[in-house]
């Protein structure tokens, strides 16, 4: 039986996400398999030991956090030690969103200390996670993206102006959203110039890369990637519905509203649903993923395929559409975590 490590907290605005997506896989993994530890990372960035029943689950509209005040664990290029002793670990389940997990930092650090892990390396992490740097590797496969721009920190601060004027140029409403952010926090749906600057200071306060994009009319339309015995495979493609009263799929209408579902298989023509299958894999294959990813793209109503991001670490928690999606083609949640972790070894 092997040892596998899940990860889950970390320092980014994606913390308690990643504690519910944890709570979904120590509840799923076949124990027959793998035993599980849990390693949280705090807020603050300090490795932790959590006891297997530590409740990583909303609570009553609460979201769960790491505790400051967990027993220290250390982790170093040596591996992982909890109150002066080594911990043999097997395989690690990154659990991560955002930065400080899913950018391939802690991948780099996994490994220096060779250990086997779930998900994308170094480079295609830290790629997939900058859209701003996934969206030209993109296009250069021939996969349409949505028009924009991308502003740093110090560039809306020289001139705001000329960027505002720019703005304007893709013709409103636009999206502003943070360049390496995930969850869709710090993301708005510009309709006017008034609302830009405000949209601009909000992505700011997530990172200090801002992406503007013109906002694609079209349904949201997703497909995971799943690699099964070393090859990548898409499932079935499922569209977004979001209830009326959000702009669009932001955190709230996310995680904690109940106000998305998932039609499986989306309600698109058989070549379409194809295309994109296709080209979700050509996008795991472009960016040199492994593991998993999930893909989403939208499709407007001539048809035409537009890649908005790829994930190297989606969601698993219960209203992730990515378990869902495996869940629809076939493939149930815990043979899902079984061919991660079989990917982990190849």
């Amino acid at each position: 039986m092997k040892r596998v490590a899940i990860i889950c907290g970390g320092r980014s605005s994606e913390h308690e996400i990643s504690c519910i997506s944890a709570g979904g896989v120590i509840a799923a993994i076949d124990r027959s398999k793998y035993l599980p530890l849990i390693i949280g990372i705090t807020k603050s960035g300090r490795w932790v030991h959590l006891e297997e029943d530590f409740p990583l689950r909303i609570v009553d509209g609460v979201l769960p956090v790491i505790p400051e005040n967990s027993p220290a664990i250390v982790a170093d290029i040596s591996g992982f030690t909890f109150n002066g002793s080594p911990i043999e670990i097997d395989i690690v389940f990154p659990l991560l969103h955002g930065p400080y997990g899913e950018d391939g930092t802690i991948q780099g650090m996994l490994e220096m200390a060779d250990i086997d892990y779930v998900g994308s390396g170094v480079l295609a992490s830290a790629v997939a996670m900058d859209k701003s740097f996934a969206k030209p590797i993109f296009a250069s496969y021939g996969i349409k993206v949505a028009d924009g721009f991308t502003i740093t920190a110090q560039e809306w601060n020289d001139a705001p102006d000329s960027i505002t004027k720019q703005a304007s140029l893709l013709s409103y409403p636009v999206f502003t959203k943070p360049a390496r952010g995930g969850s869709s926090r710090g993301t708005n749906k510009v309709k006017s110039e008034q609302q830009l600057t405000g949209a601009i200071n909000e992505a700011l306060t997530f990172d200090s890369k801002v992406m503007i994009e013109n906002a694609v009319v079209g349904a949201e339309i997703e497909c995971a990637v799943l690699e099964i015995d070393g090859k990548p495979q898409a499932s079935i493609v499922g569209k977004i519905s979001i209830d009326p009263k959000f702009e669009f799929y932001d955190f709230q209408a996310k995680y904690l509203d109940g106000a998305t579902t998932i039609e499986l298989p989306a309600p698109i023509p058989a070549d379409v649903a194809k295309a994109i299958q296709e080209q979700a894999v050509a996008a795991f294959k472009a960016l040199d993923c492994r593991g998993l990813a999930r893909v989403d793209f939208f499709l407007t109503s001539n048809n035409e395929i537009i890649l908005n991001e790829l994930n190297t670490m989606p969601g698993f928690t219960e209203t992730s559409v990515f378990p869902k999606m495996w869940a629809a083609s076939g493939v149930s949640y815990t043979e899902v975590i079984n061919h991660l972790l079989k990917s982990a070894t190849l």
